[in-house]
């Protein structure tokens, strides 16, 4: 059994499956609609990064390139190796075993905080906020990307897959605590019918799973994320 950090919200996909998520990280968003939209609120060149729930670090090196330093912070012991693996010859990145409701960082370390489909679902995710208010300096920007279940069809699959999902709830629970939405479209983009569907069958129950591919022809997949982001 792997070490995980106490308090860890376990994530089936990436935890059970890593290589296959692996396969999912290089199939979202290959036209970087992500990545320019933080962009536009808060760039990251010269600063230090915290990507929270790195799992195995797929992130870390884009950072790299243009922060001062990155933190890569995951509670899953056998993840964090990997992604120490990945980054050995970085010498800008640390990885680090630890739990969103309580960083293994000192007070105002941080400048930008990347959170991608990791903890911070709404109701329930509040000491891990308290513990970015924290880390986070004045100045510095937290960015949590999300599913939104209102729209596109991986939107409706989520929904399917997750039928007690709120996303009115979720949304009331991001705006009460200072942080605005950003509604975006993005992609996933694969190389191979086989590998959607391994990708597929992590994500949600396998006749769901097995109806989803069925019904959906070709290679890629419309998807609708929220960009919650708050700056300190």
């Amino acid at each position: 059994m792997a070490e995980i950090a106490p308090g860890a919200v376990p994530s089936p996909n990436i935890w059970n499956s890593p290589q296959v998520y692996e396969l999912e990280n290089r199939a979202v968003d290959p036209d970087g609609v992500l990545d320019a939209a933080m962009r536009a609120i808060r760039p990251w060149n010269g600063a230090t990064v915290l990507d929270l729930g790195c799992g195995t670090g797929f992130h870390l090196p884009h950072f790299a390139a243009e922060a001062d330093r990155v933190i890569g912070v995951e509670p899953h012991a056998g993840l964090a190796g990997a992604a120490a693996r990945r980054v050995r010859d970085l010498p800008n990145v640390t990885v680090r075993v630890g739990a969103a409701q309580a960083l293994p960082l000192p007070d105002a370390s941080v400048d930008v905080v990347h959170v991608r489909w990791a903890y911070f679902f709404g109701p329930g995710c509040e000491p891990g906020l308290a513990e970015l208010e924290r880390v986070v300096r004045r100045g510095g920007a937290v960015f949590v990307i999300d599913n939104d279940a209102t729209r596109s069809t991986f939107g409706r699959w989520f929904r399917r897959g997750l039928p007690k999902y709120d996303p009115d709830a979720v949304e009331r629970f991001w705006t009460r605590r200072g942080f605005t939405r950003e509604p975006l479209m993005i992609r996933w983009s694969f190389g191979s019918r086989d590998d959607l569907a391994a990708v597929l069958r992590i994500e949600f129950p396998a006749e769901l799973a097995e109806e989803f591919l069925r019904g959906h022809s070709g290679l890629e997949v419309d998807y609708a994320v929220n960009l919650w982001w708050r700056c300190a």
